[in-house]
């Protein structure tokens, strides 16, 4: 039988209650890690609490990363009723398509907040010597292959993003010597109730068009579990400043 990947660690996921960040927290406990699970919804985290199995093993954490002067004290405070905490998976996201001329700055802004600024709030509140755990620990961020690709439509999504993998380059050699890894994973097309409401104001033509980009089809939200598993995996002690792109071949092309 394989030894579990984890040996009890916590590990925070925000965005826990619904598509990648619930996937992510459910395997991260399959393979024996314990998650902190951050959303705004009560009742949708409890459903990806009972998904995980073991009460014991989920705690729940409303917050609404959009108040960013929340996250710290939320987090130290989540870290006393579950002891120190090793990792961090950042899973929350906004994503507004729209074209340049629609793209104001309260809509860039809003974004900016959840997918980058928070997650900026997180780490920190996380590498706090109170609340990281001895042995060190490790940062996920999920990011987007629109980091690295343009899309008409994603001018400020794409922002947020590339903000991600520019920063995550640099807070990974800034938290060596806390023996702290930061890593990074930019998906493709992944099937979740985000992508299912943006499919719904497409047409048919349209929406197989952006699955055709991608050589294997869309992604399932797994997929990208097994991915940041293996990211946040304490063996995997030499990986850190990496961005794995998980897209089904979109940036082959």
């Amino acid at each position: 039988m394989t030894a579990s990947a984890f040996s009890n660690e916590w590990i925070l996921i925000s965005g826990a209650s619904s598509g990648i960040g619930r996937a992510i927290a459910v395997e991260l406990v399959r393979q024996g890690a314990r998650a902190v699970l951050i959303g705004r919804r009560q009742e949708e985290l409890e459903k990806t609490a009972v998904q995980c199995g073991d009460p014991t093993r989920t705690h729940v954490l409303v917050l609404d990363l959009a108040q960013s002067d929340q996250i710290a004290p939320a987090i130290a405070e989540a870290a006393k009723r579950t002891g120190r905490i090793y990792g961090l998976c950042h899973s929350a996201g906004l994503v507004q398509t729209l074209p340049l001329q629609a793209m104001k700055p309260d809509r860039l802004r809003a974004m900016m907040e959840v997918n980058f600024v928070a997650g900026l709030e997180l780490a920190r509140a996380l590498t706090r010597r109170d609340v990281l755990a001895d042995e060190g620990g490790s940062i996920l961020w999920i990011a987007s292959i629109y980091a690295h690709v343009g899309a008409p439509g994603q001018v400020g999504y794409a922002a947020t993003k590339g903000a991600i993998t520019s920063a995550v380059r640099s807070m990974a050699l800034e938290l060596v010597p806390r023996k702290v890894r930061v890593n990074v994973l930019s998906p493709g097309l992944v099937k979740t109730p985000m992508t299912d409401a943006a499919h719904s104001r497409m047409s048919a033509e349209q929406w197989a068009r952006i699955e055709a980009l991608h050589p294997l089809g869309a992604g399932h939200p797994e997929d990208i579990a097994r991915a940041a598993a293996f990211m946040l995996d304490p063996r995997n002690r030499w990986i850190t400043g990496a961005d794995l792109a998980i897209d089904g071949g979109y940036t082959l092309q």
